[in-house]
């Protein structure tokens, strides 16, 4: 029996069909994982995809950050999962960028490997090797190395001005509507302080039953004096979201934030951990988490809002937020990095960096803001410092000179904007 020429090539066809489709399949980034070598002599930390990216590049910019670029614009990322926070591997973060991905893996301070990438046998993993090294020879080796700043280029392949010329004109209008009601408000006359939990929420319960609200509360007040008491800081109003032992649900916070019409938010907040011996300080501003960590502080802050919110901010509610108030989250980067710099420099705080996760307090601010973690009160010598007259003092110094820098850069640049239009 002859079998007809068509019926012969069908499985040749569908073979051809099945590899073009393969060909041009999008690259999955799947999971993130982190295994010891067997001859404890270093870590390899395997980016698992379905298919290889067009090319990759490694960086170690300082011993305890790694950097990663990953060329291939259409790698998905949906559903990746983050390996847990350990010893010695702290966070990775991933940065959504037009060619492809940046990627930062932070280890930890007393952790010295020289890192090198590589592709896995199968032809699509890439391989990140840490091996063992000494301080010496790391800190020689990341000398060679110039640190990638993921949110300045991010910034800059968002060129939000260059509109079809129709949509521009129209717009104008409405832009111009916007630059004279605020014009005249080029003074930073408000902030909005907001000492994390009160009254029937703890917060954190930290060593030996302290509770995050009554540290928060403290430091709030302090900063609030210091601003009042400032000759710099004159015609600033402090609002306080709360002054006493008292619950302000998620409406409250939100009417006290907007209805004020505050030029600057800040909650404070208190980390907490099961491992005693975490600590230092974070600033977060308002964004997509990217770690797991953040994605935990994240839980923790908004749990309180649970009974008043149907859900946790989805990735499309922080979208739609950036692109109303993309001055906002690039102000509150600003403001973050400011107070950051004051813990690590001047307070001589652990700094654990400026993060981005969806807070709710935050998401509700129409204005900049920031949610400042002053320390893990779960570790002993933390929580001692920041229950102590003197930690208190320190940190709210901190917050006191980044507001005060800010409100000179912000006066200065809306001074510039007023006579130059």
């Amino acid at each position: 029996m002859r079998i007809p020429l068509f019926s012969r090539a069908l499985p040749l066809l569908f073979i051809f069909l099945f590899s073009c489709v393969s060909s041009y399949a999008q690259t999955q980034l799947y999971r993130v994982s982190n295994t010891a070598r067997s001859d404890g002599m270093g870590y390899v930390i395997r980016f698992h995809q379905t298919a290889p990216v067009d090319s990759f590049e490694v960086l170690q910019p300082a011993p305890d950050l790694i950097q990663m670029v990953l060329y291939d614009e259409e790698i998905d990322t949906t559903g990746l999962q983050l390996p847990e926070q350990s010893e010695k591997l702290k966070e990775v973060r991933l940065y959504k960028l037009e060619y492809g991905y940046g990627i930062d893996i932070y280890l930890a301070d007393d952790a010295y490997y020289q890192s090198k990438g590589y592709i896995d046998q199968n032809g699509s993993d890439i391989l990140v090797g840490l091996e063992v090294s000494t301080q010496r020879e790391v800190n020689r080796f990341s000398q060679q190395f110039l640190a990638r700043n993921w949110y300045q280029e991010l910034v800059a392949s968002e060129n939000l001005f260059e509109l079809p010329l129709e949509r521009s004109e129209a717009s104008r209008p409405l832009q111009d509507n916007y630059y004279n009601n605020v014009k005249d408000k080029l003074r930073f006359d408000k902030i909005v302080i907001d000492p994390g939990h009160g009254g029937w929420d703890p917060g954190s319960i930290g060593y030996k039953g302290v509770k995050e609200k009554d540290i928060t509360l403290a430091v709030a007040k302090r900063l609030g004096e210091y601003i009042q008491n400032s000759p710099e800081m004159e015609g600033v109003e402090v609002v306080y979201t709360r002054e006493d032992d008292t619950y302000l649900g998620l409406a409250e916070l939100g009417h006290f934030a907007n209805i004020a019409e505050g030029d600057l938010y800040i909650s404070i907040h208190c980390n907490s951990f099961h491992n005693q011996y975490a600590r230092g300080a974070e600033v977060y501003f308002l964004g997509l988490h990217k770690s797991d960590a953040s994605f935990e502080v994240m839980k923790r802050e908004n749990s309180v809002f649970k009974n008043e919110v149907d859900k946790q901010l989805t990735e499309e509610d922080l979208l739609i937020y950036e692109l109303a108030h993309t001055g906002y989250i690039a102000t509150s980067e600003k403001m973050a990095y400011m107070i950051e710099d004051q813990f690590k420099n001047r307070a001589q705080r652990k700094s654990r960096g400026v993060k981005q996760a969806g807070f709710q307090v935050l998401f509700e601010a129409s204005m900049p803001a920031v949610l400042v973690e002053l320390g893990f009160i779960t570790n002993p010598s933390e929580q001692r410092f920041l229950t102590s007259d003197y930690g208190q003092t320190i940190m709210a110094s901190a917050l006191f000179r980044a507001v005060r820098n800010y409100k000179v850069e912000y006066e200065e640049k809306q001074a510039y904007s007023a006579t130059s239009n």
